[in-house]
């Protein structure tokens, strides 16, 4: 099965565009592709945070800067933890570069690592409509054995009633329209058609089809639950070798599902990061995992988290300062000013300009310091997105109070 050519509009909506390709204009701080969605919130999704008095007004153009497209990492690097790896002390703000292979030396026995166990399905399909246009769907979500949410591009809209048929064999009946997704229906079990006819939903910023080093390379070494659209990125690093050292160090590694969906490249649209509408991800965190996490805080461990997914879990399941194991959605948006309830480090790759991902960063790290660390990354050269280098952040106790 030979991929169609890839679409960029069905990551980025209609009208935008990626901002990656040239050299971009901005004050100092990824394109327009960031974590948000259209999914409308529901009875029970985490959506609000926890903020720390008075913040002052922040706009998205504070999180904007100049990349060099030739920094955007287009395929893996041939082993897992050749990465380069840049350490940020939260306090000072002083930047630090390292190997992914130093990592052993800048934890600590009786901490704990914290990782997404998701796994990225073959989320993206070609195909056609009965009318003879071409379509590509991206799956959203699995919302049973053969109803999906997708983004479908086309010529046109599709309508409630279209038939779709994908990889000339799979009869897809569009049955709804929710906002920027399209509710479907699958004539057979939706998991095992996106294993037969499916194919790895690569970021849009990487500019070619899919290999198949792909289907290996962007998926962790420990991803156990299908239901993602894309990586947890930063833990593309780990390997086996790594999780050894990891554990004689008297490291506990712990884990916890949080399903990443289409909405991680969608743009922000407002100017005040404030009136920006978050996307809805399910997460799971498991009693044996919340368990591990209080030894470690018992032993006097710092809990680090792998991945912006990781910590958005992790915050968005402390309740009234206590961590409870458990599921559900969270569209919890964590800008500068949000109180941090548990995580002390957060390991992650380089983010895209403009991105909710980055203003979670830089909540995290500080505006300042996050700032003067990409700056130092693009001017040593260090590669970015989802095949590029990491970043291991020491969070910033100063918040963004007024």
């Amino acid at each position: 099965m030979k991929p169609a050519s890839r679409r960029r509009d069905i990551w980025h909506g209609a009208g935008s565009e990626s901002r990656t390709r040239t050299l971009l204009k901005a004050r100092d701080f990824e394109s327009r592709a960031s974590t948000n969605s259209a999914i409308p919130a529901k009875r029970g999704i985490i959506r609000s945070s926890r903020f720390s008095g008075k913040i002052r007004p922040v706009n998205l153009a504070e999180f904007d800067y100049d990349l060099p497209p030739r920094l955007i990492a287009q395929h893996p690097l041939p082993e897992r933890g050749g990465s380069r790896l840049l350490f940020l002390d939260g306090r000072s703000g002083e930047t630090r570069d390292a190997n992914f292979r130093d990592l052993p030396d800048l934890v600590r026995p009786d901490d704990v690592i914290v990782f997404n166990d998701t796994r990225v399905m073959r989320a993206r399909l070609f195909g056609a409509k009965e009318s003879g246009g071409k379509v590509e769907v991206l799956i959203e979500r699995v919302l049973n054995e053969r109803e999906a949410l997708a983004l479908v591009s086309t010529n046109h809209p599709p309508r409630p009633g279209t038939s779709l048929l994908l990889d000339g064999e799979l009869a897809v009946e569009v049955i709804a329209r929710r906002d920027e997704f399209f509710e479907l229906r699958f004539q057979r079990n939706i998991l095992a058609a996106l294993e037969r006819h499916g194919h790895v939903p690569l970021p849009p910023y990487i500019e070619r089809d899919a290999a198949c080093d792909d289907e290996s390379r962007y998926q962790t070494v420990y991803a156990r639950e299908r239901g993602a659209v894309a990586a947890p990125t930063a833990g593309l690093h780990f390997d086996e070798a790594m999780f050894e050292t990891l554990r004689d160090k008297g490291v506990e590694l712990a884990f916890l599902t949080l399903h990443v969906g289409a909405g991680t490249f969608q743009p922000v649209r407002t100017d005040r990061i404030e009136d920006h509408r978050m996307h809805a991800e399910r997460y799971c965190l498991s009693e044996s995992s919340v368990a591990a996490i209080g030894r470690a805080r018992q032993a006097g461990g710092r809990v680090i988290a792998v991945g912006t997914t990781s910590l958005r879990a992790l915050e968005a399941s402390v309740r009234d300062g206590e961590l409870r194991a458990g599921e559900g959605e969270t569209a919890l948006f964590i800008t500068p000013g949000y109180r941090f309830q548990l995580v002390d480090l957060l390991l992650t790759n380089f983010h895209l300009p403009r991105s909710t991902l980055l203003i979670l960063v830089s909540a995290f790290g500080g505006i300042e310091n996050i700032r003067r660390a990409y700056r130092h990354a693009i001017q040593q050269g260090y590669r970015f997105f989802s095949y590029g280098d990491a970043m291991l952040i020491e969070r910033c106790p100063v918040s963004n109070e007024i």
